[in-house]
Order: structure tokens, then sequence, then C-alpha cells
């Protein structure tokens, strides 16, 4: 009897996630991600930046057109 309680629930926040426009801080998340570690080999992560700098530029303007 409780099930479509549940669902109507689930489905307004499914909805509500979907269709909110959120402006995203993801330095804070990846801060929040990576903790406190603090890593001194950066040369890894810059390789890594290096080599997908190309998509990174070419997908940049998404989510532009949402504001």
């Amino acid at each position: 009897m409780g099930r479509g309680r549940a669902k109507a629930k689930q489905t307004k926040v499914a909805r509500d996630l979907k269709y909110r426009s959120v402006d995203m801080d993801l330095e804070s998340l990846e801060r929040e991600l990576r903790g406190n570690k603090v890593r001194e080999d950066h040369s890894e992560d810059d390789d890594l930046v290096d080599k997908y700098a190309d998509l990174a530029e070419k997908y940049s303007h998404y989510g532009d057109d949402d504001q």
C-alpha cells in the first residue's frame, strides 16, 4: 500500500534533478573527493591534462546554453 507514495516521491525527486538549473563548483567537488591528501607527484596529472586538453576544449561549450 505504501509503494505508490514512495514511487511518487522518487518520481518527484527525479524530475527535480532533471529540470533544475544548478551551478556546480566542480573544483570544490574535486577537492572534496580527493580529500586532504597532498600529492607531490603531479606529472601524471599533467600528462592527463595535456592528453585530453583538445577534448576539454572541444566540449567546453556543453551546458552553456542552459543559462
